[in-house]
């Protein structure tokens, strides 16, 4: 599938039997980031800390920082080689990145992850609450109350942890963004726990926004549509993966190279008029945002 001049690889047939999933074992790899694209020194000077960005769409986020002149702290699970890599990327761009592994739906975990952010880079100017699980289920009756627990725990009570830990590092002007998705707009039957937490988080990100307007710091959200992470295979059947994304209007899955400038928009300057307010790269998916 094409996409102006651009040819996007349709992912193979696959599954992964851990979760969150492994970037490296993916065929097709995901793009993090375009190679015609080129940084301007957007959020030169900042630090942020990405949940979720050892890879995928966190991936995605730290290179475009990093590539923008900031320096990223990674929060992921136990995703070892992928958060390495990682880190070697945003190096590459001659950004500093540190990586620590712990769950956040641990809220000493959050705890940590903020102040260890402060203490090595000395500041912290955007958070960014992107860690996610989804366990899809046929039927309501398959998602048990540990599961439930789980996926509110990563998915939004995360969310609030990090949030009153990094307050009193944020300063005027520090930007928080949340990941929801297009679920929490149009539905999913097959992933309901999973969307009712993004549908929060939408909520979440439009309240937070009311709740900081004073200290001038800026909340908004971006719901990307079926993009091509490790969560994919490693959740869904292979049949399914192998379709995945071709009912959406332009057919085919997003890369994350293509839902990461969204997040370099809201860190910068040139978000400097939106706040709670949700961006949609979804494939074309047109939805009530």
């Amino acid at each position: 599938m094409t996409q102006g001049t651009r040819r996007y690889p349709k992912p193979v047939p696959q599954k992964q039997d851990h979760e969150p999933g492994i970037e490296s074992e993916m065929s097709p790899r995901p793009e993090y980031i375009r190679a015609d694209y080129r940084g301007s020194g957007k959020l030169a000077g900042k630090v942020a800390l990405v949940t979720g960005g050892d890879s995928g769409i966190g991936r995605s986020i730290a290179v475009h920082y990093a590539r923008e002149g900031a320096d990223v702290m990674i929060g992921y699970l136990n995703e070892h080689p992928d958060a390495l890599e990682t880190k070697r990327l945003v190096e590459l761009e001659n950004t500093r990145c540190e990586v620590l592994s712990g769950d956040v739906g641990d809220e000493l975990f959050c705890v940590r992850l903020v102040e260890e952010t402060v203490r090595i880079f000395g500041h912290l100017d955007i958070l960014v609450n992107n860690a996610a699980e989804q366990h899809p289920s046929k039927e309501i009756e398959e998602i048990s109350s540990q599961q439930l627990e789980r996926t509110f725990k990563t998915n939004i009570f995360a969310f609030f942890y990090l949030v009153k830990a990094a307050l009193p590092s944020l300063k005027e002007g520090a930007a928080i963004i949340n990941t929801t998705s297009v679920t929490a707009y149009k539905g999913s039957a097959h992933l309901l726990d999973y969307s009712a937490t993004k549908g929060a988080i939408v909520a979440f990100t439009r309240s937070l926004s009311e709740a900081l307007r004073d200290r001038e710091i800026r909340v908004n959200g971006v719901a990307p549509g079926p993009i091509w992470t490790p969560l994919i295979p490693s959740t869904f059947t292979s049949d399914h993966v192998g379709k995945f994304g071709e009912n959406y209007p332009m057919r085919r899955p997003g890369q994350p190279s293509e839902v990461g400038p969204s997040y370099v928009f809201l860190a910068s300057e040139d978000a400097s008029f939106m706040s709670g307010q949700i961006l949609h790269p979804n494939g074309g998916e047109i939805v009530a945002s």
